[in-house]
């Protein structure tokens, strides 16, 4: 019997349990966000764990359930929640973060973005359409100087194909 209490008492490793130096918070201090793996970041953000498991063991399993943050940045505030340990405030605490950081990617583009190449134009709608699982057909209305004065999505189409009429690029 003493022996199954104390591999329970190892599987519960705390982050309390943790060396000072060793804990995600004081390391972003010491080293930067940069040094984080995306496991600590998330666990920063959710603060604390269950009585069971700490917050990193918790953000492991939040970060697997959702094949790491390809899923979870699409992830609903109810796929959120599904998971044992997240209530609702912790899931919009990870929503808000989500899109904090969907925002500071696109501030690049918001001060009249100039396309003067086709490389240009990629970049400057690879942040929306990086992870997409159809095709979009996407316009770009320019002014004279070539800055982008509108972004449009005018079509949704299969996997692999996106039929539009040319009206349909000129009506805007």
């Amino acid at each position: 019997m003493e022996k199954s209490i104390s591999k329970q008492s190892e599987n519960k490793l705390m982050i309390r349990d943790f060396p000072q130096d060793e804990r995600p918070r004081e390391r972003l201090v010491q080293s930067g966000a940069a040094s984080l793996s995306n496991q600590e970041l998330l666990a920063i953000l959710l603060r604390t764990g269950t009585r069971s498991e700490s917050v990193l063991q918790l953000s492991n399993r939040l970060l697997t359930s959702f094949d790491g943050l390809t899923l979870l940045k699409d992830a609903t505030l109810e796929e959120i929640t599904k998971t044992k340990g997240i209530g609702l405030a912790k899931a919009v605490q990870i929503m808000a973060a989500v899109e904090l950081g969907r925002r500071i990617g696109n501030l690049a583009f918001d001060d009249r973005y100039s396309i003067r190449s086709p490389e240009d134009g990629a970049n400057y709608v690879m942040n929306d359409m990086r992870f997409l699982a159809q095709e979009h057909f996407v316009c770009l209305y320019l002014n004279t100087k070539n800055q982008v004065l509108h972004k449009q999505t005018l079509f949704i189409g299969s996997l692999n194909a996106s039929i539009v009429h040319p009206r349909e690029v000129v009506r805007p």
